[in-house]
């Protein structure tokens, strides 16, 4: 192509020179290097006046220097009077990042927006953003491409009977990914759901039912030991007048009339213990549940694990009238009720609203030693598509994988990303899982060809044909809302 010289940054040179041996060129001379005291030194080797730039610089695992290196590459082409400027970024880094985790948190995704602006791009070009709302964080445009074409045509040419499959969500946030693509190959979706604020064994809440009381200050004389706000427990009663025991007397019964008011008949919702009973659907088959210890999957009969993170707090458990405790999953429902817990809500958000990854929300939180994991949707004897943006960090992928095969019995686990980061020893150990048999991933990510080799489940889908296409396209203004539904 004439007028157009691509650039490749340290991060992953292997996919720039597929993508331009697909477009019949060859990548454009650059020095890179660093000073002796760590500083990133860029030179450019060609012209670059009135040209069409294209820089490709993914992630890689020294993210920042990857990062700087962009940003002066992107500078330095600016001032070599670059008709335009390009930046191919496959892994968007910190997109992570992309809202407050905290109050005194930072947006980090946008802040590197604004770094690529101020240094003079006039276009990004990127892959399966974290989430799709980061592209309202660039003053220029954005193309963020999918790879779910290129996996679902892996799926239908590599994995046998895929027709009777099932795509899983790994969590609540991905969703809408897994849906998108559950869509595209016309199969049925599930979702693996985790709570971190699991109840201790042998507590029951089926004795015992709370009132709330709010007191009238101007009408009614307080004692001192007594709060405007209380919570009172009054134990039901059971027993039947034949019983010989003793009867709750009649003032005792209009004081709970006054405190509750009478419920219309057509009005009144049943409790959970009678919607219990009276559910017959057959569809509560599909949902099925489990003990996580760990970050793995256990049977009903291990040991528990200690506290967990849901307990209500450090301190004294709240305490019946006459001396009776209230067991802790009660004293979850009471403060979650009746008070703001600090540190379970992130700017009128909860923690676990959108989280899709390992890593979010994790800033700040305990490591729960026991929770409940919970699988909704039929997947006996099927194939499962566990699917997510990235893999990172192993912990939801290992417990999702083990819950759908030794607690929904699926006979076979794909563990399918576009991003394959693998931070620390995640794929090590997604290896060493039994419940995975393959992970699938694309070269968005550089990973090492040895590491490659030596992986058994690993398999890399080359997404290189989509970026050339998208340079070419932009190059010579053509559409590429194309390249968004490929034909299979």
């Amino acid at each position: 192509m004439r007028g157009v010289q691509i650039f490749s940054g340290t991060s992953h040179p292997l996919l720039t020179e597929t993508v331009c041996e697909r477009l019949g060129t060859s990548p454009a001379k650059v020095d890179l290097g660093k000073f002796s005291n760590g500083e990133t030194n860029v030179n450019v080797g060609v012209s670059v006046r009135n040209q069409d730039v294209y820089i490709i610089q993914s992630g890689s695992k020294k993210i920042n220097d990857s990062v700087m290196e962009l940003l002066i590459m992107i500078s330095a082409c600016k001032g070599g009077s670059a008709k335009s400027i390009t930046a191919v970024m496959p892994y968007f880094p910190y997109s992570r990042q992309s809202k407050k985790k905290s109050h005194r948190g930072s947006i980090t995704a946008r802040m590197l927006a604004n770094l690529l602006t101020v240094a003079g791009v006039d276009h990004v070009i990127t892959l399966d953003l974290h989430a799709s709302q980061m592209q309202g964080f660039f003053a220029k445009p954005v193309d963020n491409l999918f790879a779910e074409p290129f996996i679902a045509r892996w799926i239908r040419n590599n994995v046998p009977g895929w027709r009777e499959a099932v795509v899983v969500s790994k969590n609540a946030g991905g969703t809408k990914r897994v849906t998108s693509l559950a869509d595209t190959l016309k199969l049925n979706f599930g979702i693996v759901t985790t709570d971190r604020r699991r109840p201790k064994p042998g507590m029951t809440l089926a004795d015992s039912t709370v009132f709330f009381e709010a007191l009238d200050q101007e009408s009614t004389p307080l004692p001192k030991e007594q709060d405007p706000f209380t919570v009172r427990i009054q134990r039901e009663s059971t027993e039947t007048s034949q019983s010989g025991e003793s009867q709750p007397d009649s003032a005792e019964i209009d004081s709970l009339d006054a405190l509750r008011p009478e419920t219309p008949t057509g009005a009144r919702r049943p409790s959970e213990l009678e919607a219990a009973n009276e559910y017959t659907d057959v569809r509560v088959r599909d949902v099925v549940t489990g003990r996580l210890v760990q970050g793995h999957l256990v049977d009903d009969d291990y040991p528990p694990s200690g506290p967990t993170s849901g307990d209500a707090t450090p301190g004294q458990p709240l305490s019946r009238d006459y001396g009776e405790t209230i067991p802790d999953s009660m004293t979850n429902s009471i403060i979650s009720t009746t008070s703001s817990i600090p540190g379970d809500h992130a700017l009128g958000g909860s923690f676990d609203a959108g989280e899709s990854s390992d890593e979010e929300g994790s800033i700040g939180r305990s490591v729960d030693l026991e929770k409940t994991i919970t699988l909704v949707g039929d997947v006996r004897d099927r194939t499962v598509f566990i699917v997510d943006d990235m893999i990172d960090k192993c912990g939801s992928w290992i417990a999702a994988a083990e819950t759908v095969v030794k607690r929904g019995g699926a006979k076979k686990v794909y563990c399918i990303a576009t991003h394959g980061l693998f931070g620390d020893s995640s794929l090590e150990q997604m290896e060493a899982c039994e419940s995975i048999n393959y992970i699938v991933v694309t070269n968005t990510f550089p990973i090492s060809p040895s590491v490659a080799r030596r992986s058994k489940k690993l398999i890399v889908i080359d997404i290189s044909s989509l970026l050339a296409e998208s340079i070419r396209r932009h190059h010579y203004g053509e559409s590429v809302s194309a390249l968004f539904h490929l034909n299979d």
